[in-house]
């Protein structure tokens, strides 16, 4: 009887010199092992930590961008090194703004204390820009759906890098259009540097900040439906 044919899943990161990133990426990779036993789950990079994702390769694998935004890297960068590479293997999609990362969200902006129906509170949603504008665009999304069933006030977008408002912006325009309390929700899949940036922005101004989405199990779910996905798709030569 032929032996069933073990698949990997790649899952792999942009990489930080900050060493949580790779920690949460570790960890995620944990509970994707837990909640799919006998997958083989390797963690990879495409820059600054190791292995390197051309060191992870296996034929047939499927490399899983542990992104949030349909950008360069999920775009350009990962699919050079697999073409670099020569190896056949799947890419499959970013994780995006996805519902279940979204619930994540709204968890940790719950550990914080803040009632939904706060009318006078106003959101922003901080993540990393892109000069991808389209990609921006859909990460804008995710204000509207953080918003969405409760009372607050309003939300809006900034971005820590790139040329978008960043969240100072965001703070004045919303404080501009009533909002008297501000709560900051960063659209990280980890802590890092630029977080610990906005973070410290926000205690200067008084300003909440919710954690960001990190090793939570929809964050594996949201991954393994990725992965199921591509693995149903034709092997790319």
């Amino acid at each position: 009887m032929r032996a069933a044919r073990v698949v990997t899943l790649v899952l792999t990161a942009h990489g930080s010199r900050d060493p949580r990133s790779a920690a949460n990426a570790q960890a995620v990779a944990s509970r994707i092992r837990r909640l799919r036993p006998g997958l083989d789950v390797r963690v990879a990079f495409c820059d600054l930590n190791t292995p390197r994702l051309v060191d992870a390769l296996t034929p047939g694998a499927v490399v899983s961008p542990f992104l949030l935004a349909d950008a360069y890297h999920a775009r350009t960068d990962i699919p050079r090194q697999i073409a670099d590479c020569g190896v056949s293997v799947r890419q499959a999609a970013v994780l995006g703004e996805d519902d279940r990362l979204v619930a994540v969200m709204h968890e940790r902006i719950a550990e914080l204390g803040l009632s939904t129906t706060d009318s006078e509170l106003g959101l922003v949603v901080v993540a990393i820009g892109s000069t991808h504008a389209a990609a921006n665009a859909r990460t804008a999304d995710v204000a509207g759906k953080l918003i969405a069933g409760t009372r607050w006030a309003t939300a809006t977008t900034a971005f820590a890098t790139g040329s978008g408002p960043s969240p100072a912006d965001a703070v004045d325009r919303l404080r501009r259009n009533g909002a008297r309390r501000m709560v900051i929700a960063p659209w990280f899949l980890a802590p890092g540097q630029l977080t610990d940036r906005v973070l410290k922005y926000a205690a200067g101004e008084g300003i909440p900040m919710a954690a960001p989405l990190g090793s939570h199990q929809l964050v594996a779910e949201t991954v393994l439906d990725r992965f199921d996905t591509a693995l149903a798709e034709p092997i790319a030569a």
